[in-house]
């Protein structure tokens, strides 16, 4: 053998050790990195503006999950493009534990059947912490329409026909979803205004802009209690605990209708499972305090923890349940 063939291997052995040698470090830096987690602030992106249930929720959680983790956490409100911006915003974050996202039922089931091209993919630009609540949409006008329950409601827009129309979070939200289904089952043609939230389209409302809401209960709840409001169904298949007087729709005069809202938090796609599994443990414990339980019953939702493999066969069959009525209602959005 050669001096030189000898020292070509003998630089080729130190090479692949240094490589393994790196590999190593970085393997035990990684896990310290996981294992120190977390370590500075972390942000959790809200898609809608603040003073909606999205925001009230992330708020809820967020307090709790920053004393938890002993870090703070800092809600983030991007709205727009029904969720699509803030969104997008999560989807090329750091998949590091640092960005989270309270995702919803339209930004994770809803919006892939909606939109004709989405600028984030919700299952693999995303990984399933777990659900944080179900809530029930609940069919609110101003006091100024002149109906009282839902039958008044349908024989008003009958007679109607351009006179009222409904605001939402923004095309895709499950507010957009629950009018688009009420209008196909009874034949109305009630015009969808949306907006870049809850909040503001529920002011338009008190401000009698629009008339008519399939609002999340959460961001309406106190202006029926107070009376500026007028409740007159709720859209889940039973009445909710927070206002048990409210009948449903399908009680109220539309058999078979039913559109619930839900709300889950996310992490980055690619984010560590050892992080992962860390938020859910800490947020399964949150959901279960009495003072939070106590937070979202006068909110009217309910909490509804699970793991992350849960959560991802739950947004799968969602999935495929909206894509169903998008179909049958003809809604899109470009």
């Amino acid at each position: 053998m050669s001096i030189t063939n000898h020292t070509s291997k003998a630089r080729r052995r130190l090479l692949a050790a240094g490589v393994a040698l790196a590999a190593g470090f970085a393997t035990v830096s990684g896990a310290q990195a996981q294992g120190n987690y977390p370590t500075k602030p972390i942000t959790m992106v809200v898609p809608f503006s603040a003073g909606g249930t999205t925001d009230i929720l992330a708020r809820i959680v967020s307090l709790q999950l920053g004393k938890a983790l002993g870090q703070p956490v800092v809600v983030d409100n991007r709205p727009g493009a029904g969720g699509n911006i803030g969104a997008s915003l999560a989807a090329k974050a750091p998949a590091d534990g640092y960005t989270l996202f309270m995702g919803t039922i339209g930004t994770h089931a809803i919006n892939q059947s909606l939109y004709s091209k989405l600028p984030y993919d919700p299952v693999k630009d995303f990984a399933p912490v777990t659900r944080i609540a179900m809530v029930p949409n609940i069919v609110v006008v101003n006091p100024k329409v002149p109906v009282h329950n839902i039958k008044e409601l349908i024989a008003y827009v009958k007679a109607n026909p351009d006179k009222l129309s409904y605001g939402s979070s923004g095309s895709g939200s499950s507010m957009h979803l629950s009018g688009e289904l009420f209008n196909s089952m009874t034949g109305l043609h009630i015009q969808h205004i949306p907006y870049k939230g809850s909040a503001p389209a529920v002011n338009d409302l008190l401000g009698n802009q629009i008339g008519l809401m399939f609002d999340n209960l959460p961001s309406s709840f106190q202006h029926v209690k107070a009376g500026k409001l007028r409740a007159l169904a709720v859209t889940s298949g039973k009445r909710s605990p927070a206002l048990p007087d409210v009948p449903t729709v399908a009680e109220a005069g539309v058999p078979g209708y039913e559109a619930t809202s839900w709300f889950a938090l996310y992490a980055t796609g690619g984010t560590p499972q050892p992080i992962v599994d860390r938020i859910n443990a800490e947020v399964v414990k949150i959901l279960a305090m009495p003072e939070v339980k106590k937070q979202m019953a006068e909110q009217g939702a309910e909490p509804n923890p699970e793991k992350p493999a849960q959560l991802a066969a739950f947004m799968k069959s969602e999935t495929a349940k909206w894509a169903k009525v998008v179909k049958a209602s003809g809604a899109t959005v470009d």
